[in-house]
């Protein structure tokens, strides 16, 4: 049973660790950062039980440990996500997919706009908004590949009523 319940984390740590590889893919951190967004986003709707906030924060600090954002916009992105998925979770989980998804969307690109503008103001320099525009345009484009894997682990991996 704990397990079934740690499932969601594990898969969300496994991909933030692939995505951290040097792969040489370009944009890689802005890849790394909307997986984060896209799996605690995805299992606070449709798992909260195994999305904790004390969960999303130590997956946050894993996104700021391997990412080149100063250390505190992760955790505090990803606990936004979080809390906006949980308020919007009782309408969201019973909605079709592109609701989901186009919700998804706003949230991917104000969390990309948060995580842009604390990156400038803790760097002290405005950096260019580029990356955060594609950190949103990936995340949303990303969302329906991601949501059919992690959908399919809801249902099989993850599911309690097959402990």
């Amino acid at each position: 049973m704990a397990a079934r319940r740690g499932t969601p984390v594990a898969i969300a740590v496994i991909l933030l660790l692939v995505t951290a590889a040097p792969l040489g893919l370009p944009g890689q951190t802005e890849l790394q950062a909307a997986i984060a967004v896209a799996c605690v986003y995805f299992w606070s709707v449709f798992r909260p039980a195994s999305m904790t906030p004390p969960l999303v924060f130590l997956l946050g600090m894993l996104v700021d440990l391997l990412g080149y954002a100063p250390m505190g916009v992760g955790v505090l992105t990803l606990l936004l996500v979080h809390g906006t998925a949980l308020r919007g979770r009782r309408v969201l989980a019973h909605r079709g997919f592109l609701v989901v998804w186009l919700a998804f969307s706003c949230v991917a690109a104000a969390a990309a706009g948060l995580q842009w503008a604390l990156t400038s103001l803790l760097t002290l320099r405005l950096l260019p908004p580029a990356g955060g525009v594609f950190e949103a345009v990936i995340g949303a484009g990303l969302y329906p590949a991601l949501a059919t894997v992690l959908g399919w682990a809801h249902t099989t991996l993850a599911e309690p009523d097959h402990a």
